[in-house]
């Protein structure tokens, strides 16, 4: 336990922890039953111990329904023995509490490469939706239709989601699912090139066709603004053709229950083919409000900015800051462009008070040399939530140091599987480096060893896994009507267990959590299990000289025992050498140990990504491990991964530098 959080050290005290939303639930909870909770963890522990939490959490946070879920009834047996079926009888919609401002107050501000700024009033939203839920109706959408977007993050991408779920439920953004229209952009731009998208469309429209497409509908030009000519496309016609089939009817929110299906989210897929995940709206609407609630004081006096692209379950997430009331920064295009520093001026200048990033895009930022506070005061910026991968001790410190001491440096980590967190940053409790400040309020999370026994106590890494049900859990994948796929994939190593897929340790002494990486890609040589996370943070002392790294275990058939292999990606202007070999093995062997010290450190040109900036270890340990895996399209660089088949039969490279045990 020493070796894991020898580097945590207070970084952050919360200045008034009475005032956080999570504190003052706590105290309400305790008038209206009694209770004595004296802090945050006393209240996770009746958050996972009483169901009756849950309505606790519905008033507080004021979701609006038409029908109350029943006080005695919260869960009745859903589908599949896992999932129950959460506030039978409750009756709700989505759209209608993400649109429960309809003043002249911003709603969004929409941005991008070009630095140009387009606002839209929270009035203009709820028109621009019940125009949008008009012309669908009258198209013939209905309660089961599938509503497919293939958008960049925009107020238009807002608009379709918002109006679609006023009307039923599902939007998703790919083929699989037999989609009865399409939303498509036709032109965009990123990194400063414009990309047309007509072929490419086209191609996509005339093969959903045959399985039941009804209508195409094309967006306007992202950087002219204009519609291109679509007279040639099957089923096509541009936007504002389909807006001109609305009516002048107030927009009616459909009261609908709360499990009824509401986004189709994809795994990243990296590995295999990605499952497409269903989710209700009352277990979005519920557990994403309350972590931007409970995490991080939203209020609709913020400004929200998450980068994220559509396709990714961050943009589901920051959706639900327009329930808090607040203003979202809607970005378009590469945050390095035309520079870093344009982008870093745009969260000081417009006032962003919660911003979500990634550690990647911080260890650019380092990496670069830039020093934020001489581009801008970040005087607004009081939360940044960071995901997406490992964050380390040293670059917890380093984004602490950079951006300013009042910030609430809050890692948080979750699942597209759920839609919300396991674990999560808490605006009433200290932050310590490296780690994530405490478990999710209503996520009975757990530490298993692989014998299904709770090690959480003893300071050892394990899996996370979650032992109680909670309302996002998916309502299921697309087409498994059996439930096996869904079994499989969560609940097959410990049966009826949900198990995440994160290999995760707990300190006992802070009760803060680090995620060490994905289970799947646990390093073991000769049976000592760490994750690459380890590997990672001693690599932040490198990070002048090594861009990145991957770290990951190759098995061989003839050899029980897995090794480690360590890739480089070198900054430019700067050489792989055998020193560097040396100096990277000595600081593994002094900082973690000398079992922990790679068999074999190469350097790569690239390293894998999705396209949500995750590094992909699982696909590369099974390339250097003997598989002919095929890229899917949730890979950034697929390219990339050509670069990892010769380390198959390592023997046979001459003259590569070897990390010597």
């Amino acid at each position: 336990m020493d070796t894991y959080f020898a580097q945590s050290k207070l970084l952050w005290t919360p200045i008034q922890p009475a005032t956080s939303a999570a504190e003052v639930l706590r105290r309400e909870i305790n008038r209206k039953h009694g209770l004595n909770l004296k802090n945050y963890h006393d209240l996770h522990k009746y958050s996972v111990e009483n169901y009756t939490f849950w309505l606790d959490l519905w008033n507080f946070l004021g979701i609006i329904s038409s029908v109350l879920p029943r006080q005695d009834r919260i869960i009745e047996p859903g589908k599949y023995p896992e999932i129950p079926n959460w506030f039978p009888g409750a009756r709700l919609n989505y759209a209608e509490n993400l649109l429960y401002r309809k003043d002249d107050g911003t709603a969004l501000t929409e941005t991008g490469e070009s630095g140009q700024l387009h606002h839209v009033t929270f009035r203009e939203l709820n028109e621009r939706v019940r125009t949008m839920a008009s012309a669908l109706r009258f198209s013939g959408l209905k309660v089961g239709d599938r509503v497919a977007a293939i958008v960049t993050n925009s107020t238009n991408a807002v608009v379709i989601a918002l109006a679609t779920a006023s009307m039923k439920g599902i939007l998703d953004r790919y083929r699989q699912i037999q989609p009865k229209f399409v939303f498509a952009e036709t032109e965009t731009q990123y990194a400063g090139k414009t990309i047309n998208h007509l072929a490419k469309v086209s191609e996509v429209v005339q093969d959903l066709s045959s399985q039941g497409l009804e209508r195409a509908i094309l967006l306007p030009s992202r950087i002219s603004g204009k519609e291109l000519e679509i007279s040639n496309m099957s089923k096509g016609m541009t936007l504002s053709q389909f807006l001109k089939t609305a009516d002048e009817r107030p927009l009616v929110f459909e009261q609908l229950p709360a499990n009824q299906p509401l986004y189709i989210l994809y795994s990243s897929g990296t590995s295999g083919k990605p499952k497409c995940i269903v989710h209700s709206a009352g277990g979005v609407l519920l557990n994403t409000k309350k972590d931007v609630k409970m995490g991080y004081n939203l209020t609709s006096e913020d400004t929200y900015f998450q980068y994220t692209t559509t396709g990714w379950m961050m943009w589901t997430f920051m959706l639900t800051g327009l329930a808090c009331g607040a203003r979202l920064i809607l970005y378009d295009g590469s945050p390095f462009h035309p520079d870093l520093k344009t982008y870093l001026r745009l969260i000081s200048e417009q006032g962003v008070t919660t911003l979500g990033t990634s550690p990647r895009f911080l260890a650019e930022v380092q990496g670069r040399g830039i020093k934020p506070q001489e581009i801008g005061s970040f005087e607004a910026l009081r939360v940044m939530k960071v995901t997406g991968a490992i964050f380390t001790p040293p670059m917890f410190e380093w984004t602490q140091e950079a951006f300013g001491k009042h910030i609430h440096l809050a890692s948080v980590s979750g699942g597209t599987d759920i839609c919300s967190a396991f674990v999560t940053g808490v605006s009433c409790l200290p932050v310590y480096s490296g780690e994530i400040q405490a478990k999710d309020l209503g996520m009975k999370v757990e530490v298993f060893d692989p014998f299904g026994n709770n090690i959480e106590h003893t300071g050892q890494p394990g899996e996370l896994v979650c032992t109680r049900p909670h309302p996002s859990l998916p309502i299921g994948f697309w087409g498994d009507e059996s439930g096996q796929k869904l079994r499989e994939a969560y609940f097959s190593t410990y049966p009826g267990i949900w198990r995440q897929g994160d290999f995760m340790i707990v300190n006992p002494v802070t009760k803060g959590i680090m995620i060490l990486g994905r289970s799947d890609g646990v390093l073991n040589p000769s049976g000592v299990r760490f994750g690459s996370g380890e590997i990672y943070t001693i690599m932040e002392q490198f990070s002048n000289t090594v861009d990145d790294s991957l770290c990951v275990g190759q098995r061989r058939q003839h050899d029980k025992d897995e090794r480690v292999l360590l890739f480089l990606k070198m900054r430019s202007g700067f050489k792989f050498t055998p020193q560097l070999v040396d100096e990277i093995k000595a600081a593994i062997r002094k900082g973690l140990s000398a079992r922990h010290v790679p068999a074999y450190i190469f350097e790569v040109s690239d390293i894998p990504y999705t396209v949500n900036g995750k590094k992909i270890e699982i696909a590369v340990k099974q390339i250097v491990s003997g598989s002919n895996l095929q890229p899917s399209g949730t890979v950034a660089n697929p390219e990339s991964l050509q670069l990892y088949y010769r380390y198959k039969d390592i023997e046979s490279i001459v003259g590569m530098p070897k990390a010597k045990l």
